[in-house]
């Protein structure tokens, strides 16, 4: 059993580290990252707390990697705790204080692949949304001369050639090679997309614990991908499905006095917000097309029962929510899916 407690507030190259141990302090003071690391490979095994934030899990696994048990806990954990101004070392000492607390949860460690697959999927995203921007602001530009584009990115690409060669529909020329440049670079970002894209989902499938997640309804490979890097290599993250669920921000909002309780829609603020969207619009996509035929099983009949009484929408929140806890049940066991009963 590790007595001793270090607690880090980590930076890019400035750091303030707390050691403590029956409640008495020991170290509290500033290091650069060598002093850290040379510092940490001198400490006898002890319990490394950082705050999950940029670069903490690299610093987890070096503490791993010195005989150290690493944790790593919310911000939202720590922050009650800060006493005083917000400082490292205030900071550091509320970390120590966060983690001995008995409702405190755990991040889970990525491993390096792990962090890997994030990062690459990280560059697909904002490669993804820089294409989002581009295409908005040329639209908004065009629109200001009275140029409209329909929706969609077929149609921008398809209008846009068409808006360039057209001497007569107001657009000034100064204007119009600059359109012309900004659309030469959205086809390029649009070329550099699909190859990440196609790297990103061919690792994803050569991953085994994404394939199987890949069998779920509504999962697609990047869905896979997020719901494995929030979960664990084997659900290590969550004690059970529930909790993982609400993480993401897919439980109902609950208030509760005198032993009644109200349940709410999901909030909307709370969770991982882009993770929770994408997850609603796989289930969304089940729905819409189970709403048009026949339940072939158990789960099927659930979920068109619960779309005659709560609606499509809410059905596919439903389904997103029990999706992440048989996600979390295969990963945690080792099972495959196992397909719903026939109906």
């Amino acid at each position: 059993m590790n007595d001793t407690t270090i607690a880090i507030d980590i930076a890019k190259s400035s750091f303030h580290a707390v050691s403590e141990k029956n409640n008495k302090i020991g170290t509290n003071r500033a290091f650069n990252r060598q002093q850290l690391k040379t510092w940490l490979a001198k400490q006898s095994k002890s319990r490394v707390v950082i705050e999950a934030c940029g670069s903490a899990h690299y610093w987890a696994r070096y503490a791993q990697s010195l005989g150290h048990t690493a944790q790593l806990i919310s911000p939202k954990s720590v922050i009650p705790f800060r006493q005083g101004h917000k400082t490292d070392k205030n900071d550091a000492l509320a970390i120590a204080t966060a983690s001995k607390q008995a409702t405190t949860k755990s991040v889970g460690i990525k491993t390096v692949e792990q962090q890997a697959l994030q990062s690459i999927s990280r560059v697909r995203q904002h490669l993804c949304d820089n294409q989002t921007a581009v295409s908005n602001m040329l639209r908004g530009l065009l629109c200001e001369f009275g140029i409209t584009i329909n929706k969609g990115s077929k149609a921008f690409r398809a209008t846009i050639p068409d808006i360039l060669e057209d001497g007569e529909n107001g657009l000034p020329d100064i204007l119009r090679a600059v359109i012309a440049d900004m659309y030469v670079a959205y086809l390029e970002g649009e070329a550099h997309l699909a190859k990440v894209s196609k790297k990103l989902e061919r690792l994803i499938n050569q991953q085994a614990q994404c394939k199987k997640l890949m069998q779920l309804e509504g999962i697609g490979p990047v869905n896979a991908l997020e719901v494995y890097l929030t979960l664990g290599d084997k659900g290590e993250s969550f004690a059970n499905g529930r909790e993982a669920s609400a993480c993401i921000g897919l439980t109902p909002k609950q208030y509760s006095t005198g032993g009644q309780v109200t349940l709410g829609g999901i909030g909307k603020k709370q969770g991982k917000k882009r993770m929770r969207a994408n997850l609603i619009q796989g289930a969304l996509a089940v729905v819409q097309v189970l709403d048009r035929r026949q339940a072939k099983n158990e789960k099927e009949r659930w979920l068109k029962s619960l779309i005659a009484l709560k609606g499509k929408r809410r059905a596919a929140v439903a389904l997103a929510n029990k999706t992440i806890r048989t996600a979390w049940a295969m990963l945690s066991k080792g099972n495959e899916y196992q397909l719903p009963e026939a109906v």
